[in-house]
This record gives structure tokens, C-alpha cells and sequence, in this order.
């Protein structure tokens, strides 16, 4: 499916193909809460990193959040580079060095319609604010960390796969 994109302000405009259309992952870590507002939500597309085609890329600034290191405990920086613009500070998609060939837009700021996912994954719930209320569906699955299971891979076993990709 091809994903047409933009920021708040109009300064930025993306195209990008994705064989993974449906926003199922409801991530709430203190990242995307922080970066992207609200209960987080953010990282939950994936398209494909070679048919991005950006405007206005002289206002986009990328951040790189801080990580624990799982066995250090040491604040590392992510190699995770989020794009946003930096007029109106919309986040736009995260692109990752280790996963070159994917881009991770997220579906709050894509303007096509997306398709609604017949079940979500709840992932990073020891993150969640205290605040943020889970609603999850009769089918939802929820995850204190991340689940096993891969944009890919949620999209195959559901047969909601872009056949089109």
C-alpha cells in the first residue's frame, strides 16, 4: 500500500510503499509517550526504507533517545534515528542502521487511510504511565516488554498482508 504522509505544519510531505499497512503495535514506552505524545502508540507501520520520497527535508531533525543497556545498565544512545519536522515537531518515522531496509513511519502522521487491525498488540506495559488506561480488545494480545512476533509476522498469521508489496 502506498502511505502518503506529512507533519502538523505542512513543511514535510512523504511517500513511502508498505506491505504492513494496519497500526496494530500500541507501544507505551516512556520514548514514544515522550516523543510522540499521548499513550506513545508510535512505532506500530513498517514500509519499505528504499521507496521513501521526502519534501522538505530541510525541516526534518533527528533524535536519537537514550537506552539502558540491558546487561550494563548504562544509558547508551539508540541507533534508532526518529525523524521529525523541526517546525512543528510532528513525528514522521523512525529508521533504524540495524534494519536498513525497513522504515517505520508512524501511522499518526500518515493522511491516507489505514486499514483497522482486527486485533492489537500492547506491548511495553512496564513503561506505561500510570495515567494511560490499556484498551484493549476481546482478541488484543499485551506484553509487559516486546513480543516475540514481527510486523511481518502479525501481518501473515492475520492474513492481512499488502499482497500488492
Amino acid at each position: 500500500m502506498l502511505l502518503e504522509g506529512s507533519c502538523h505544519c505542512g513543511n514535510v510531505h512523504f511517500i513511502v510503499h508498505s506491505a504492513h499497512p494496519y497500526p496494530f503495535n500500541q507501544c507505551y514506552c516512556s520514548i514514544c509517550r515522550k516523543t510522540a505524545g499521548g499513550g506513545g502508540y508510535a512505532v506500530n507501520l513498517g514500509a519499505d526504507y528504499e521507496t521513501l520520497k521526502v519534501e522538505g527535508e530541510k525541516y526534518i531533525s533527528v533524535y536519537q533517545a537514550g537506552i539502558k543497556d540491558p546487561e550494563t545498565g548504562e544509558m547508551q544512545e539508540s541507533p534508532g534515528q526518529r525523524h521529525f519536522c523541526k517546525n512543528c515537531g510532528s513525528a514522521l518515522w523512525l529508521w533504524d542502521p540495524r534494519w536498513p531496509k525497513l522504515v517505520h513511519p508512524f501511522a499518526s502522521a500518515i493522511d491516507s487511510n489505514l486499514p483497522v487491525p482486527p486485533e492489537r498488540t500492547h506491548m511495553m506495559l512496564n513503561s506505561k504511565a500510570a495515567w494511560v488506561e490499556i484498551q484493549a480488545g476481546p482478541s488484543d494480545k499485551l506484553f509487559e516488554e516486546y513480543p516475540q512476533e514481527s510486523l511481518a509476522d502479525w501481518h501473515l498469521r492475520l492474513g492481512v498482508e499488502d499482497k500488492s508489496a
